[in-house]
């Protein structure tokens, strides 16, 4: 005897483990509840930040949602104190995925995600043909290794008084026909099923790659980054050492100019006491006269050949930094030029197998619509999205930032100057910017004035 059903199913929670190789262990949600109590740890997965999923399935072993989150364990493999994520509100919260056999599910992940501070303990799933991780989840329940009890529905009964028997000479002819007919509502049901699988797989799996690379690009930023401040830091330095060694070099100036005025000082000296030996013994101190210029003359000679090569020698190293400094400043040219580089050719590489995929960039602006934006006309757009709405509405830039304010507030924008406020009185609204006149369609009777006519956009 069976029993009878209720109305609404109790859904099972259960939290899988992912490895390198697919899932690696399951547990039911009492069970993973005693591990985030740190009643139970994982000295497996000591230090390590670990793929999970949280799966919503149904008494008929059907899944319903999954929500793929990151766990954490600290050293002694307990889950880290300030790991909280509310995983029964980002199941019930969730965007619909692909269909697993009771229709399509709820799945929230790092593309997907309805509460945005939640995105960064989250994950994308692998949707590939070769290693689909939503696939290994739905075969992971079809195994119902965790022994879940499968609710068995009731058979379809229909009352015999409500039973009605055809002619037997109508029987076959009528069975054919109905089986056929039901078996061609079936083929064609099942087609729209798969096309509408199909659409929504593939717009998970781009949103999966658009977030992908812009994680590469943040990477790649962070790159840049770095090695701009190391090349900043090294600048800063060679910088320093080069106002150290001009420092150094005006320090030898001075004191070779010291050096200078002191043998100066000293050639008077001596001049006054051979002008005074010269009264007395004028060939005795003309001899010593001549003796002491030649010997200081050569000091001098020597003190000066000895400072000049020494600043000729900072001169060449103060010459080598400068170089040095300039291939620095050289290279992180280049390296910012490659980085540009490498961030447009990636851009234009994912647009190209968007548009090659059949993927149509469409845009919404009041006025204009959904605006298709083809491929070659997307840095146009980038530049400047009101302007080419306005080309698609075939009016001039400033008319449509004109009708967009009125649009957005239907009311007479006309400065009453005895108050210093706006009139405010309500107008009717225009739906479309080449209905729109500016001095009119913004202005009540009141304020009306003549203006020119519509300025059209080529």
């Amino acid at each position: 005897m069976r029993v009878q059903k209720s109305s609404k199913a109790q859904l099972i929670e259960v939290v899988m483990l992912f490895g390198n190789d697919g899932i690696v262990a399951e547990m039911l949600y009492p069970e993973f509840e005693a591990i985030l109590d740190n009643m139970v740890s994982m000295p497996q997965y000591a230090d390590e930040q670990v793929r999970a999923a949280y799966v919503l399935i149904n008494p008929r072993l059907l899944v319903r949602s999954i929500v793929f989150f990151y766990l954490d364990f600290d050293e002694e493999g307990s889950v880290e104190p300030g790991w909280n994520l509310d995983l029964r509100h980002l199941a019930e919260k969730a965007g619909t995925g692909p269909d697993l056999g009771a229709g399509p599910i709820r799945l929230a992940c790092r593309s997907q995600c309805a509460v945005p501070w939640y995105q960064m303990h989250l994950w994308d799933p692998e949707l590939s043909p070769s290693k689909n991780h939503v696939n290994m989840v739905r075969d992971a329940v079809k195994q119902n290794g965790l022994r879940l009890v499968v609710d068995v529905e009731d058979d379809f009964v229909v009352a015999p008084g409500r039973l009605q028997v055809a002619p037997e000479d109508s029987w076959q002819n009528q069975e054919q026909m109905q089986a056929l007919l039901h078996k061609t509502q079936e083929r064609e049901k099942e087609q729209r099923h798969q096309a509408a699988q199909l659409i929504k797989q593939q717009r998970l799996r781009i949103q999966t790659l658009e977030a992908q690379h812009t994680e590469t690009l943040a990477k790649l930023r962070q790159q840049y980054e770095m090695s701009l401040m190391q090349r900043e830091q090294n600048e800063k330095q060679l910088q320093q050492q080069l106002s150290q060694y001009r420092g150094h070099i005006d320090r030898l100036k001075k004191q070779l100019l010291e050096q200078s005025e002191k043998l100066r000082e000293i050639r008077k000296d001596v001049q006054v006491r051979i002008q005074e030996l010269n009264e007395r013994e004028q060939q005795q101190v003309s001899l010593l006269k001549s003796q002491y210029e030649n010997e200081l003359q050569a000091h001098i000679e020597a003190a000066l050949a000895q400072q000049q090569e020494l600043l000729r020698a900072q001169e060449d190293e103060l010459s080598s930094k400068h170089e040095r400094l300039q291939q620095a400043v050289f290279e992180q040219e280049r390296l910012q030029r490659a980085v540009k580089d490498l961030t447009v050719q990636a851009d234009e590489k994912i647009l190209q197998r968007l548009d090659a995929a059949g993927v149509s960039f469409v845009a919404l602006h009041p006025g204009a619509g959904h605006m298709n934006v083809p491929l070659l006309e997307i840095d146009v757009y980038l530049q400047n999205p009101v302007a080419y709405a306005a080309k698609h509405c075939l009016v001039t830039e400033e008319h449509y930032r004109e009708w967009l304010k009125h649009y957005e507030g239907a009311v007479c924008d006309a400065l009453i100057e005895t108050t210093d406020t706006l009139c405010g009185l309500p107008l009717e609204r225009k739906s479309h910017p080449s209905q729109f006149t500016v001095g009119v369609s913004n202005r009540c009777s009141r304020h009306r004035k003549l203006v020119k006519p519509i300025q059209s956009y080529d």
